[in-house]
């Protein structure tokens, strides 16, 4: 299948749309080579963050079916023409389209792209990159995917991205602890609290590091928060395997 072309006017100087980066994490942001926001309505949103997600080239007809799912084929398909003609000209080279195809255009940038191959390579077996064990990656993986968006084809992806992010704090956390950078765990091990504050394991994570830090009472006492926490929410109590962890 041919790569579709950028929307709009060849590029001049051999540069492509390089410099274009979208933001999906924490919420959505389209940024031009400066750093400067690009400001786009929210349909263009939406087609530049499905685009985004799908990472790879689509058909017009499943686009336009995901992004106005209650219409008929005919009417998401006018929606999709009118949204591609509304593009402003400095998104327009974000996108790539044919008459049967869109994608996102060679050389444009997402930050959540980034952020899952960082995850992996956390989470895989073997030496850590140096350059994964640093402070930005807490701050990579400590935002959710496009929050308060409702739409299905959102939905599925998030729920992905927050199950894996919160896994890759926590191998974070135990690399940092490995290492004896126990201010870096720590803050990685309170990124996994922050964003589910009743997950065990985040919470195992934290102690393991003061525990690495023979800080035996800020041990126990992030313990009885989490206790207090489950009793208060849930009514149950922290598992047998955390109890051993403290000792207990």
């Amino acid at each position: 299948m041919t790569r579709p072309t950028p929307n709009g006017p060849e590029p001049t100087g051999g540069r492509g749309p390089a410099g274009l980066r979208i933001s999906l994490l924490g919420r959505f942001e389209l940024n031009d080579a400066q750093g400067a926001q690009v400001p786009v309505a929210a349909g263009t949103q939406r087609l530049l963050a499905l685009l985004a997600l799908r990472g790879r080239i689509v058909h017009r007809t499943s686009v336009a079916g995901a992004l106005w799912p209650d219409v008929s084929d005919r009417h998401a398909l006018a929606s999709l023409r009118s949204t591609l003609l509304r593009i402003p000209r400095a998104a327009r080279r974000a996108v790539a389209v044919t008459d049967v195809d869109l994608a996102i255009a060679d050389g444009v940038l997402v930050d959540y792209r980034d952020a899952q191959a960082l995850a992996h390579r956390l989470l895989a077996d073997g030496d850590q990159r140096d350059e994964d064990l640093v402070s930005d990656s807490i701050g990579k993986l400590a935002f959710d995917l496009l929050p308060g968006w409702n739409e299905e084809w959102v939905a599925h992806e998030a729920e992905e991205w927050r199950q894996l992010r919160l896994h890759a704090l926590e191998a974070l956390t135990n690399h940092l602890v490995a290492r004896e950078r126990f201010g870096d765990a720590t803050a990685s091990a309170m990124a996994a609290i922050r964003a589910e504050p009743l997950r065990e394991s985040a919470h195992a994570a934290l102690i393991r590091v003061h525990l690495s830090e023979s800080n035996q009472s800020e041990a126990r006492r992030q313990y009885e928060r989490y206790q207090a926490l489950l009793q208060s929410e849930l009514g149950i109590e922290p598992t047998a395997r955390l109890r051993e962890l403290i000792g207990l």
